[in-house]
């Protein structure tokens, strides 16, 4: 109620969830999502992650699927392979296309807190519930962030390489199983950065880069940047780029980056679409969410749309339900749907949150 009166307050629209699906059988953060169907029904799909206690033990290769429209519960699915000597994955990236789930990347975490950027990769298929093993990404890299083109290629940006970012766009052929370049990002290289696509229009925002000094050690750095891209009509691996104004939060002066938010391109009937960003925070953070700065990383309240007809930013929207620690963002039936993640203090939640498209 007060939130309520908060958000009318402030003059900005207010969400509200639809009918609940029901939550995950564990929490879990940081896990890997996505959609497939087998030509019948439709499956949300879960994918390792980082379960309660929020230490390297409890990073895991568990995941589960829900039959969309037809199922009362979550089902545990084989845990996902894994060629190092720990099984647990976090910060992995998941795209379906048609029956199968793809799974990129991720980093492991070591009792001394080693991280190890994971050079394989995996696709699932939901008909026979196994995996197998697909070509290695040339650059294996973790807090990536991907979508699908054409139901055939895969396109991957930036992201954490062992001890660096970089600013490559790696694109995966389903067809051919094989990698290839596309035009890199022209702005910083970041990891825990948010994308959406709708028929080949890309927005790509913020994350953290490095930042240097010259009289002490690197840190972490908000990058708050947003890129417009394009895919060229004629060649997959080619993007025409372009400079894109920051999106603008309440209350805040300055353009402010926002971490590990959850995204995704929606189509709409008789529009161009929407790239639609849910969450994230303003804090970067490692992954037990207190931030690289020591203070704990809070979510943020906002969903932030950019209209592709228009080519701006829409109005931004107040969450009945903020989170973040997400790696991805779904779509059924024009329903915007967040699996896991963290909400207020911290906390590992197993909710799935259902968010109506304005």
């Amino acid at each position: 109620m007060y939130r309520l009166l908060f958000s009318l307050l402030l003059g900005l629209p207010f969400i509200t969830i639809a009918s609940p699906l029901p939550p995950l059988p564990e929490v879990v953060t940081n896990n890997a999502v996505a959609q497939v169907s087998d030509g019948k029904n439709s499956y949300l799909l879960s994918f390792m992650g980082l379960a309660d206690g929020k230490g390297y033990l409890d990073v895991h290769a568990k995941a589960w699927g829900l039959t969309l429209d037809g199922q009362s519960k979550w089902q545990s699915l084989p845990d996902v392979p894994h060629i190092e000597a720990l099984a647990g994955r976090l910060a992995a990236t998941a795209v379906g296309i048609k029956n199968k789930a793809y799974i990129f990347g991720g980093y492991t975490v070591g009792k001394d807190h080693s991280e190890i950027s994971t050079r394989d990769n995996y696709q699932f298929d939901i008909n026979t519930r196994r995996y197998t093993r697909i070509t290695d990404m040339p650059v294996a890299v973790d807090d990536t962030s991907g979508f699908s083109y054409q139901d055939r290629y895969i396109y991957l940006f930036s992201g954490w390489h062992q001890t660096a970012n970089v600013n490559l766009v790696q694109v995966y052929d389903t067809e051919t199983d094989s990698w290839a370049q596309a035009t890199p990002l022209p702005i910083p290289a970041t990891f825990g950065q948010a994308v959406g696509m709708v028929n080949g229009k890309i927005v790509l925002c913020d994350g953290v880069k490095i930042q240097t000094f010259a009289d002490k050690k690197r840190t972490f750095a908000p990058s708050p940047e947003c890129v417009y891209g394009q895919i060229d009509v004629k060649d997959h691996l080619t993007i025409h780029w372009q400079n894109l104004p920051h999106f603008k939060l309440p209350n805040h002066p300055q353009p402010t980056a926002l971490y590990r938010m959850a995204a995704t391109g929606v189509t709409q009937a008789g529009k161009q679409g929407q790239i639609v960003f849910i969450g994230g925070s303003d804090n970067p953070y490692n992954y037990n969410g207190i931030g690289y700065n020591g203070k704990p990383s809070k979510p943020s309240p906002w969903m932030l749309r950019f209209d592709l007809a228009t080519h701006q930013w829409l109005e931004p929207i107040r969450l009945k339900q903020p989170s973040m620690d997400h790696r991805g963002l779904l779509v059924y039936k024009q329903k915007l749907i967040r699996i896991g993640g963290m909400t207020a203090d911290q906390q590992v939640t197993n909710q799935v949150v259902i968010d109506p498209l304005p």
